[in-house]
């Protein structure tokens, strides 16, 4: 799948992009530890990234996800993810969003665009009701690039997720696709 916004390319992609995809992941890996799980070095092994992508295609074609990859148009190099994940059907119509970004490209509006492309992916394409984001308090940028897109908060878990070693509270925002209602 491939998706185009203003300044923007959105794709998926597969084991030909293992170089590009690991180049991501290695320029940006202090940057990303203070927002995501523990790491352990073998991680960032062409086997493990292999691992990933066969992991995101699989995810694709069943339907429990959609992770696309950021390039700016007119360029190969990955500067960043979003992706909708356990998206779950039936009477409840809903998934989880996530989104990561070059410590060199923040502060452009880039991840904004991005995420106004693929909420408009999941609730015209795959026709879902809601979209769930949860965001660590201290990550303002985060918040606020949520906040930009029309998600609105619903409130604390805490202790919701163990990211780089601690059990950290999240703040819980929620976007509703009115075209459902």
């Amino acid at each position: 799948m491939r998706y185009e916004t203003e300044r923007l390319t959105l794709r998926t992609i597969n084991i030909s992009d293992l170089e590009l995809f690991k180049d991501y992941l290695i320029r940006n890996q202090a940057f990303l530890s203070e927002w995501e799980p523990e790491r352990e070095d073998d991680y960032y092994s062409d086997v493990n990234i292999l691992d990933l992508i066969e992991n995101e295609i699989a995810s694709n074609l069943e339907g429990s996800g959609l992770r696309l990859h950021i390039s700016l148009k007119g360029e190969e190099r990955i500067i960043g993810s979003i992706a909708l994940s356990n998206i779950v059907r039936g009477p409840f119509q809903s998934c989880f969003i996530g989104y990561k970004l070059d410590q060199d490209e923040i502060n452009k509006g880039y991840m904004t665009e991005a995420l106004k492309k693929i909420i408009d992916i999941a609730f015209k394409e795959f026709k879902l009701h809601r979209i769930e984001a949860n965001i660590m308090p201290k990550n303002q940028r985060s918040i606020k690039v949520v906040t930009k897109a029309g998600f609105e908060y619903e409130g604390l878990s805490k202790r919701y997720l163990k990211i780089n070693g601690i059990w950290e509270d999240h703040a819980h925002y929620t976007i509703l696709n009115s075209a459902l209602e």
